[in-house]
């Protein structure tokens, strides 16, 4: 009576194949972080390597090594992530931010009017 697909587990599995696929040339760059810890990140091949990348276990900027040495950063300044609201800042002028918060206000009062919490 009821139809099933034994033995698939649907949306977990891809039912493509990686047969004949190739992939891009790739090199694996060192990094060191103040306190020490190293790491490898995969880049493409003819790309400009960053010079500093975000340590993985600490969070602090670690510097790139070549041949186990770390690479001179001359000019390079310290920057501390951007918050989401800085990002906002970024796309929206004050004027526009202004007028969204407005509408989301009118709209939330209007549906707690009406009874509803959430939505």
């Amino acid at each position: 009576m009821s139809e099933t697909m034994r033995g698939m587990r649907l949306g977990s599995q891809s039912l493509e194949s990686d047969k004949g696929v190739e992939l891009s040339a790739r090199q694996l760059v060192e990094f060191k972080c103040p306190k020490g810890h190293e790491f490898s990140l995969a880049f493409a091949e003819g790309v400009e390597l960053p010079l500093v990348w975000q340590c993985q276990r600490c969070q602090a900027s670690a510097r790139r090594l070549e041949q186990g040495m770390l690479v001179n950063g001359e000019g390079i300044e310290e920057v501390a992530p951007r918050t989401h609201y800085e990002m906002v800042k970024e796309r929206r002028s004050e004027q526009e931010l202004e007028q969204l918060l407005e509408e989301m206000l009118v709209s939330m009062r209007k549906r707690r009017a009406q009874g509803q919490v959430s939505a």
